[in-house]
């Protein structure tokens, strides 16, 4: 049986902390964690309800370094409505609060946009003080990882490993010209063993253009999603990883809806629900744990010229109702 990843990068926006023009932290909350709209919200709160209602499991990765700023209560707010909806708490981290931390914290002076810009031993600092904050606002030790944009490397591995966290998920093979520099190749789309951590691959499909595709809800129609687990299904591959997180379903300039991106979202629930040979699954109770050699990858699933076209003109539509 495949399990089915629903990772939620659950973050507070660190732009939006940005000065000359920072909006506190009820504002950052309302617009970037619970997605606040004249809908009511459609962020944190409304996924969670989602994943309720379809009975399905999800993974948010919660960013614990806005405490720099707002201290742990910030965190806390996002962790418990999580851990009361029976959903798995995992570790993500955006340096980029690291150049809004207050004068008294550990890190004060210290900046650096993506956790792959510092040396080990000041990866190990952050992350340790990072797992530390995320448990001190009620979260089980964490024993995986995303690091935020997707900005680790080798020596993040090496940290992880030293901290005694299994699992990393910010290897990305559809983005190869991003910020993630884990010395891993485009076909490695499959959990591989790399400094004593499993990494393990966001998910992908190959389109009609012939360029991989991340597994992103607003990178691939809900089509094309459907494809992408069946297909792992039908290949007999133990997982396939999904990336969400708490804002996109909302436009955060606007505050309003993006009614595609929301109905992409909840059809995924929907259509889980009733796949077969197919589970939702966390990194808590059922982490992903069959590995494979990097010289023999299975093929990321094709998505055929209609597949894509259909998705280009949802992308289309969305980018001229709701904001790109």
């Amino acid at each position: 049986m495949t399990a089915v990843y629903i990772t939620v990068d659950t973050e507070y926006s660190s732009s939006l902390a940005s000065r000359p023009c920072p909006v506190d932290r009820s504002e950052n909350f309302a617009r970037s964690i619970a997605g606040i709209t004249p809908e009511g919200p459609l962020g944190l709160p409304h996924k969670l309800a989602l994943l309720e209602k379809y009975g399905q499991r999800g993974v948010f990765f919660v960013d614990p370094m806005p405490a720099l700023v707002w201290g742990t209560a910030a965190i806390e707010d996002v962790v418990a409505p999580i851990l009361e909806a029976g959903q798995d708490v995992q570790l993500h981290c955006h340096t980029e609060w690291l150049a809004h931390a207050r004068p008294d914290t550990p890190f004060a002076g210290l900046e650096g946009r993506n956790i792959k810009d510092f040396p080990f031993e000041e990866q190990c600092r952050i992350l340790d003080w990072a797992r530390e904050t995320l448990m001190a606002a009620g979260a089980p030790k964490p024993s995986a990882f995303r690091a935020g944009n997707y900005g680790a490397n080798r020596d993040t591995l090496r940290a992880l490993n030293e901290l005694d966290i299994g699992f990393d998920t910010s290897f990305t093979p559809a983005i190869p010209d991003g910020h993630c520099d884990i010395p891993l190749g485009q076909e490695t789309t499959q959990p591989v063993l790399m400094e004593g951590v499993v990494e393990v691959p966001t998910g992908c499909i190959r389109d009609a253009t012939g360029n991989l595709r991340h597994a992103q809800i607003t990178a691939l129609s809900l089509r094309e999603m459907t494809s992408a687990i069946v297909h792992a299904r039908e290949t007999a591959l133990p997982s396939f990883t999904l990336v969400s997180h708490s804002f996109e379903l909302v436009n955060r300039r606007r505050l309003s809806a993006n009614r595609i991106v929301r109905n992409r979202f909840e059809g995924l629930c929907r259509t889980l629900k009733s796949l077969r040979g197919v589970r939702t699954a966390t990194y808590r109770d059922d982490p992903p744990l069959r590995l494979y050699d990097r010289d023999a990858m299975p093929p990321p699933p094709v998505s055929g010229p209609f597949a894509t076209g259909m998705r280009y003109a949802e992308q289309a539509v969305s980018n001229a109702f709701y904001g790109a």
